[in-house]
């Protein structure tokens, strides 16, 4: 079974870590889709303070640490379903405070003709690894 989890995991941290352990426990393969710099400017309103290469890799290497199969795979500049679209994971696993319009992704799904789970992991320590929280010290 395929799990799609997203993320910008910049400044990796343990939550990051836990994130993608409870990810890889629904499936067989994980794919981690990496937010690519320029959308985290437009989405966030802010330059990640780690480029998009270097979060991958430290992605990947995360997933060897946690013995799970899978990668860490860019995401698409213009087209935030892409991904979806060409891997049709069969669980989509969301951060406990991942903002998503839901019913969006539902009717997208819908429309594209295959089925996924939306699982909503748990958080993690989130009064310490908060990435926000991180990036304030």
């Amino acid at each position: 079974m395929r799990v799609m989890a997203f993320g910008t995991f910049d400044k990796f941290h343990p939550g990051h870590l836990s994130y993608l352990a409870q990810a890889g426990r629904f499936g067989e393969e994980l794919l981690v889709i990496i937010a690519r710099d320029q959308n985290v400017i437009r989405i966030k309103g802010r330059q990640p303070e780690e480029n998009e290469k270097i979060r991958q890799k430290k992605v990947n290497s995360a997933l060897k640490e946690l013995n799970l199969s899978g990668r860490a795979l860019l995401g698409n500049l213009q087209d935030r379903w892409q991904m979806l679209k060409k891997y049709q994971p069969e669980v989509i696993a969301l951060g406990y405070d991942q903002p998503v319009d839901l019913p969006a992704l539902r009717s997208f799904i819908a429309t594209e003709g295959f089925f996924s789970r939306i699982k909503r992991l748990k958080p993690y320590h989130p009064e310490k690894y908060k990435s926000s929280y991180r990036r304030a010290k």
